[in-house]
């Protein structure tokens, strides 16, 4: 059995389909992890999530960290009854009606009250020990900022035998790329960092996705990026980035494809401006 078997009773199902049950106990136990004086701020971005949202919420509800934390959430431009979510577990959140996870991030992390904040993707889900090990890593002497891993919840499309596969070659990928440049292996879900010192840069706002990488270029300037390989902070999150690339095979060769393109990034650190893909920017 998974540690997040329990979290898929509600994962990418309606949120009137939940229990009352669920519901209560997820808000009883995010109240008791909420602190007036956060070493952390624990920060969740969602834009139309009501299928998922809630498991993430359960997930974080059974963290045990022994620092004091916050969790707060951000609603970016959500149509859908994300807001309904976070108000039935009684979660302080934001609205933000300029949709890009640039605008929901920036949101998020100038609410922050926490030393440090831990970025927290919607439709992912965290082990019980993700946000201590994420603090207890930006706690190190010149820690700037902290990434970890993730697997992906298998489905009969992506089947967990070669997803175990994948996120092996994957994960070799990102430990190559984080000795020389760690902004290439950041992901906006499994991210954390030193919260003054982003507030002096602010996420990208125009960019639809690489907001986290662009982040971390910047804060690596004053500091180290930690990448944590611990099981014990490996999130699982959902199959849709794979997805529209189409079939598994299909997503791994255009990942392959990337990497081999850019293969001096594993061993030669990138100096400068790193220039932006046009099909990437929000008009």
């Amino acid at each position: 059995m998974k540690w997040y078997d329990k979290y898929l009773t509600v994962f990418e199902k309606p949120f009137i389909d939940a229990s009352e049950e669920t519901i209560c106990s997820i808000k009883s136990n995010l109240s008791a992890l909420q602190s007036e004086n956060p070493v952390a701020s624990v920060i969740i971005i969602a834009h139309n999530e009501e299928k998922r949202l809630l498991s993430c919420l359960w997930s974080l509800s059974d963290s045990i960290c022994k620092y004091p934390i916050e969790i707060i959430g951000v609603n970016n431009s959500s149509t859908d009854r994300t807001a309904d979510v976070y108000q039935s577990v009684g979660l302080r959140y934001f609205d933000e009606e300029r949709k890009s996870s640039g605008y929901a991030r920036n949101r998020g992390l100038y609410e922050a009250k926490g030393k440090y904040c831990i970025c927290i993707d919607s439709d992912t889900m965290y082990p019980e020990k993700y946000v201590e090990i994420m603090i207890d890593k930006l706690e190190k002497p010149g820690v700037v900022a902290v990434c970890s891993l993730w697997s992906y919840v298998p489905s009969k499309e992506f089947p967990r035998f070669w997803m175990s596969i994948y996120e092996f070659i994957r994960d070799i990928h990102l430990l190559m790329l984080s000795f020389k440049n760690p902004e290439y292996c950041v992901r906006g879900m499994v991210f954390a960092h030193v919260t003054d010192l982003a507030k002096q840069y602010g996420f990208r706002v125009d960019l639809k996705r690489g907001e986290d990488g662009s982040m971390t270029l910047c804060l690596k300037k004053h500091g180290k990026v930690y990448f944590v390989r611990s099981r014990k902070a490996r999130a699982v999150t959902s199959t849709s980035t794979l997805s529209s690339d189409g079939s598994l095979a299909n997503a791994f060769w255009q990942r392959v494809k990337g990497a081999l393109k850019g293969a001096k990034k594993y061993f030669v650190k990138k100096k400068g401006v790193i220039k932006d893909d046009p099909s990437n920017l929000i008009n």
